[in-house]
């Protein structure tokens, strides 16, 4: 039987809930199910409702379990980069005097040294970076299973963010009645899934990650996430005026937004794209009408992100790379060359998740992966019987129907039509 591997990434979101439930599948990832949920407890990345939060996170969990009829039991969890640290530490392991050859154990023991380290009380371990192995004088990323040498030294790089954060998200999650399979810091998931730590070899790479609250920026270089930063603008703010002004939802001015509006003068139209009713009168906005409210806000944002990045762009080769669920906003590719260094805006392309709003969710799961390759976890987030039983009943049903569904429906239209 082939061993299931799935997974689910539960996001806490600054509006909502966001759950991702995949399978990894010999070379393949599928999605085997998105759910997400609105809440109202989340403010600045902090927990501020924590039951409105529990309630949003049992809610997708429920809804999740109910489609695919097993249990989630475990979740990965994606941590806000508040206050990051980077901390690097270096430890010596000597195999045993007999064969000196490196193994897995001693990898895991080194590791387990080098996180024992705590550099500040306020600060909790998030995740564990870049790992260096230098046998025999010659440093490789890959581990030295096998190798010869009379020592190991492991250079590893250790994630810190603020522990309250870290916490409190943490405590939501138990509290909804799941176990953590593990945490990690959005923007090093993002990281994975986007294949940032691939590109930065010879580079920075500023990683923007637009929410909805606030932006947080991510710098990473040398196959390393070296510091994070969160301004305190997202995409809300871009709806101010529409907000104030129209006295419009942020979730129609989003969809406003995203789906119909232009931002370039030269191309945008005076076209009327929404109607609607207020107190009885009423009111209409043009494409352009939404163009001239969100730019004031988009082009302050666009400098304000120029302004923090100027010290990294003066000092060396470095682009942007966009993601997050502002960048839903299609026409935000318009206003690339405004950024003060070359930018791509990344969507994630696994199908089934094809939604910037997603991608740390995504990540969870590689981040996840690559963990294993030391820790050797064989826990999945369901019951691995729930599952196959799951799959039985599919099956049964399947076999007691001998045409799907939309065979039968096709079959009847065209036996109607014959007649």
């Amino acid at each position: 039987m082939i061993k299931k591997e799935i997974y689910a990434a539960v996001e806490i979101a600054d509006h909502e809930i966001r759950l991702v439930v995949g399978e990894f599948f010999d070379t393949r990832f599928n999605i085997l199910r998105v759910e997400r949920t609105p809440v109202k407890g989340v403010e600045n990345k902090r927990i501020t409702d924590e039951q409105d939060v529990v309630n949003g996170i049992r809610k997708v969990v429920k809804q999740a379990n109910e489609a695919l009829e097993f249990t989630i039991e475990r979740v990965l969890v994606a941590i806000p980069s508040v206050d990051v640290e980077r901390h690097n530490r270096r430890v010596n392991v000597y195999p045993e005097s007999g064969s000196k050859r490196i193994r897995l154990s001693h990898i895991q023991g080194g590791l387990n040294e080098a996180i024992t380290y705590k550099p500040n009380p306020e600060l909790e371990l998030v995740n564990v970076g870049c790992i260096k192995y230098i046998t025999n004088g010659i440093t490789s990323r890959k581990m030295p299973i096998d190798e010869s040498a009379d020592m190991m030294i492991m250079d590893v790089d250790l994630l810190y963010a603020n522990k309250d954060v870290v916490y409190s998200y943490a405590r939501c999650i138990e509290k909804a009645g799941l176990e953590i399979l593990d945490i990690c810091l959005d923007s090093y998931a993002i990281a994975q899934e986007a294949a940032v730590f691939e590109q930065t070899v010879d580079k920075y790479v500023v990683l923007i990650d637009i929410a909805r609250q606030n932006t947080t920026l991510s710098l990473f270089t040398h196959g390393k996430l070296v510091n994070c930063e969160v301004l305190s603008d997202g995409y809300g703010k871009w709806l101010t005026s529409l907000r104030e002004d129209y006295h419009l939802k942020d979730s129609i001015g989003f969809r406003l937004v995203q789906n119909t509006c232009n931002l370039l003068d030269d191309i945008v139209k005076d076209n009327v794209i929404y109607i609607w009713s207020e107190l009885g009168e009423q009111k209409q906005i043009s494409e352009k009408g939404v163009q001239e409210a969100i730019m004031p806000y988009l082009k302050a944002w666009i400098e304000m992100v120029n302004e923090a990045c100027l010290p990294i762009i003066e000092s060396g080769d470095v682009r942007y790379l966009i993601t997050g669920e502002g960048c839903e906003i299609q026409s935000l590719q318009q206003l690339l060359p405004n950024f003060n260094a070359k930018a791509t805006i990344y969507v994630p392309q696994t199908i089934g998740a094809r939604d910037c709003s997603l991608v740390a969710c995504l990540g969870l799961f590689y981040s996840w992966k690559e963990a294993l390759n030391i820790r050797k976890d064989e826990r999945i987030s369901c019951d691995i019987y729930e599952v196959e039983n799951a799959v039985e009943s599919v099956t049964k049903k399947s076999a007691m129907d001998d045409e799907g569904g939309f065979t039968k429906k096709l079959k009847s239209i065209l036996l109607n039509n014959d007649k």
